[in-house]
């Protein structure tokens, strides 16, 4: 595991603890109720100094009932006249929250016995993926195939700003010749290893079975069906839709830059979707719910392998397990400008932020936000 990689999971481990550890003094001193309410407002209030924008929605039974606020400002979000709290219909880029849709969908694939998990890739994309024969359906869903992620690669990444060549149109097949390029990282099935790759090809697996876009195949099967009206594929648009979150990033120069238009076709089934915290919801209530999948594929979907340091990833869904005991099923999307959490714990209770221009991965916000909404109780 590189250096920087221990670094980033050991600092996420002691925010942890640290965060949990406040929470809980403070809880003890001022009350539960208190603290949790000063903790959530922390959050939206500037939890990430650099943060324009911030939308936390926690919703489902709870001690704290639902809570929904944020820090738009008449700089960052263009928010419906006459309205000063977010709605849950703004706009924003959600990245690899695009990653659980796709799994989905192949999911209901595999309960239509049209694809099935444990079979090469090769089967369904002859001549695509180098050693496809010798990689899963599954290895390929839960990032152990080993496959490079072409995201590394100088100018990329949307993690990263790409000046004029943020608005350049990319096909999915130029983003796998760009991984191909490179050797696999390790042989498939013996490691872990997040790559963008994965959901390129995981993109046309669903275009090759089902003979159409595989954004149209999720409109068809997940967005209509759960009425999803904010939730979209961009394509080569770069533009977002209103009412939108707007975002700004800082150089390594200083200089502040809008970030809102980007065509994000560079990460196409890997993180391209647009979305809303109302939606988001809806989504994750309905598939952790057992409304878009079998029993078994829901089973099948929640069987993990190790991130490292608490973190666990299975067929394009994350679990996080709390501090305080128990665990949350989601997703986590980083896109310049953009970093989105959406979980949900069984039960129903589920928590969705949106941290808009801040720097980093949101970690902290994202630690301090589930222990109120879930650990003090």
């Amino acid at each position: 595991m590189p250096t920087t990689t221990r670094f980033r999971r050991t600092r996420r481990i002691i925010a942890a603890v640290l965060i949990s550890a406040i929470a809980l003094t403070t809880a003890a001193a001022l009350g539960l109720t208190f603290a949790r309410a000063q903790t959530l407002q922390a959050v939206t209030a500037g939890t990430a100094p650099s943060t324009s924008a911030t939308l936390l929605a926690v919703t489902g039974p709870g001690p704290a009932g639902s809570w929904t606020n944020g820090t738009p400002t008449p700089e960052g979000t263009e928010q419906p006249e006459g309205t000063t709290r977010p709605q849950g219909t703004e706009h924003f880029r959600i990245g690899s929250i695009t990653k659980t849709f796709v799994a989905t969908a192949i999911l209901q694939l595999v309960d239509e016995n049209k694809v099935e998990l444990d079979t090469p890739i090769e089967t369904y994309l002859p001549d695509t993926v180098p050693n496809g024969a010798n990689i899963t359906v599954r290895q390929i869903l839960n990032h152990t195939s080993g496959l490079y992620d072409y995201m590394k690669g100088q100018g990329w990444s949307t993690n990263r700003w790409r000046g004029a060549g943020r608005f350049t149109t990319y096909s999915p097949e130029k983003l796998l010749a760009e991984a191909f390029r490179h050797e696999p990282y390790f042989a498939p099935g013996t490691d872990f290893r997040y790559s963008n790759t994965n959901y390129i090809v995981a993109g046309q697996l669903i275009e090759a079975v089902t003979g159409q876009p595989y954004s149209s195949a999720i409109e068809r099967r997940i967005l209509r069906p759960l009425a999803l009206t904010g939730t979209s594929f961009p394509g080569g648009d770069a533009s977002l839709p209103n009412p939108a979150i707007h975002a700004t990033a800082t150089l390594d120069d200083g200089k502040e830059v809008d970030v809102t238009a980007q065509n994000v076709s560079l990460d196409w089934a890997a993180g391209e979707m647009i979305s809303t915290t109302r939606d988001l919801q809806t989504f994750f209530d309905a598939l952790l719910g057992g409304s878009l999948i079998s029993e078994d594929s829901l089973i099948q979907m929640r069987t993990t392998v190790p991130m490292g340091m608490g973190f666990h990833y299975g067929l394009g869904l994350e679990r996080f397990d709390l501090p305080c005991g128990g665990q949350l099923w989601g997703h986590g999307g980083q896109l310049l400008g953009y970093v989105t959490y959406a979980y949900r714990r069984d039960g129903g209770r589920s928590l969705t932020m949106l941290l808009a221009s801040g720097e980093g991965d949101g970690f902290l916000p994202f630690v301090a936000a589930t222990g109120a909404a879930y650990c003090l109780t």
